[in-house]
């Protein structure tokens, strides 16, 4: 037995607490990162998901796909143009957007699923309309230039009706973030924003974030957890909070102003890190709650 099952055997034997505290809860997970490319990884995120499915969890899984875009568009010798961290998106790219969200990397996390013995259906935030999208004015400071990313948007509504009834079905929705705005036009949308959307809509008890670092880290490197709005805040003044962490911690607040019990930022490099974060009471990341 590997040293990762044995790690996973032991947190299962004292999880029944938790799991009964969440049964029938639902649990937004965003997959991305090292999570997502690695082999043995994609595998233990796949047994995570099954596992608090058949234990009465409702989780739902929102994914990104930034890199493996990226390499399709440079099959087709095509190079990708970033602004801000956001990928500049035109009819020709939004097209290789869909094929390898909505086709490739969803599909694969779908049967990856099924040969973990779930059940589960992909979709992208066009079917049923489940995701309306605009289209997003992003302003490049201190100019308050207005750039156009193209199709590139945010959330403007979810609707979660085909969600529910994917849930009552007993299936494990998967879902990419293409949304379809009011134009007909589809826009790509950032996975953490479309998660943390889905799990305000959905009241949901838990929104996870999976990333390529252990949390949120304080000036010495240390990992800090237990935050609120107010400690955030302070964070952001100081300089501890910056760059890229800034949209993710912003999507994470939102949700716990906005319904959700708790969001929970974890090292998605971690085998099993899903399980750890929800089954143990130190988990394995950043958790962050509403202002008591």
């Amino acid at each position: 037995m590997s040293k990762s099952t044995n790690n996973i055997a032991s947190v299962l034997t004292e999880s029944l607490p938790y799991i009964q505290k969440f049964q029938g809860k639902t649990i937004v997970i965003k997959y991305g990162g090292n999570a997502m490319v690695d082999e043995a990884l994609k595998s233990s995120f796949a047994r995570d998901i099954v596992l608090m499915k058949s234990v009465g969890m409702n989780p739902i899984v929102v994914h990104g796909g930034g890199p493996q875009i990226g390499k399709i568009l440079a099959k087709i010798g095509k190079q990708s143009q970033f602004i801000n961290g956001m990928r500049v998106t035109d009819a020709e790219t939004m097209d290789v957007v869909e094929m390898v969200l909505g086709g490739l990397v969803n599909k694969e996390i779908v049967n990856l699923i099924h040969q973990h013995g779930g059940h589960s259906i992909g979709l992208t935030g066009k079917d049923g309309r489940l995701i309306s999208a605009k289209k997003l004015k992003h302003n490049i400071e201190p100019t308050s230039e207005i750039i156009d990313l193209g199709h590139v948007g945010e959330v403007d509504k979810i609707d979660t009706s085909v969600i529910n009834l994917l849930l009552k079905g007993g299936f494990i929705p998967v879902i990419a973030p293409i949304g379809v705005g009011k134009d007909g036009f589809s826009y790509n949308i950032n996975a953490d924003l479309v998660a943390g959307a889905i799990a305000q809509a959905l009241d949901a008890e838990k929104l996870i974030l999976l990333t390529n670092t252990s949390g949120l880290l304080d000036t010495n490197g240390e990992l800090l957890t237990g935050l609120d709005a107010n400690i955030i805040n302070k964070l952001i003044e100081d300089g501890t909070i910056y760059g890229g962490m800034l949209p993710k911690i912003d999507c994470a607040l939102s949700a716990v102003k906005n319904g959700v019990k708790s969001t929970h930022v974890i090292d998605g490099r971690v085998p099993h890190a899903v399980l750890l974060e929800v089954f143990t009471d130190s988990g394995v990341g950043t958790l962050i709650t509403r202002n008591e």
